[in-house]
């Protein structure tokens, strides 16, 4: 695995909206991902070559349509590498405890 590749991949805001569209619905063509986005097509043929690239998307031809998939197997090698080498009970309690500092009061008076 190329972790350079999957972290310049990821680190673009385009690019991981393509990601969390195909996790939503797996298996969409070009047409369907361009779908209510503010770049035009070939901007995001380049996007989806790059996550190809880095082996964050596959593809297959169905006929004349080609259809984008998810690979989430590189995302999880360097979960596993990057994040599970800290101690997750840590981590996931820091987690919580910030979401649980920035969940505004029921009880705390408005205005």
């Amino acid at each position: 695995m190329d972790d350079d590749a999957v972290f310049r991949a990821l680190a673009d805001a385009s690019r991981r909206l393509l990601l969390d569209r195909l996790h939503q619905r797996n298996g969409q063509t070009l047409v369907q991902l361009c779908e209510g986005l503010a770049m035009t097509r070939q901007a995001v043929a380049k996007h989806l070559a790059q996550l190809e690239h880095a082996n964050l998307v596959s593809t297959r031809r169905q006929g004349r349509e080609k259809l984008h998939f998810l690979n989430p197997v590189p995302i999880n090698e360097i979960a596993e590498r990057w994040i599970g080498k800290f101690e997750r009970p840590h981590l996931a309690a820091l987690s919580d405890l910030k979401q649980e500092l920035e969940r505004p009061d029921e009880g705390e008076p408005t205005g």
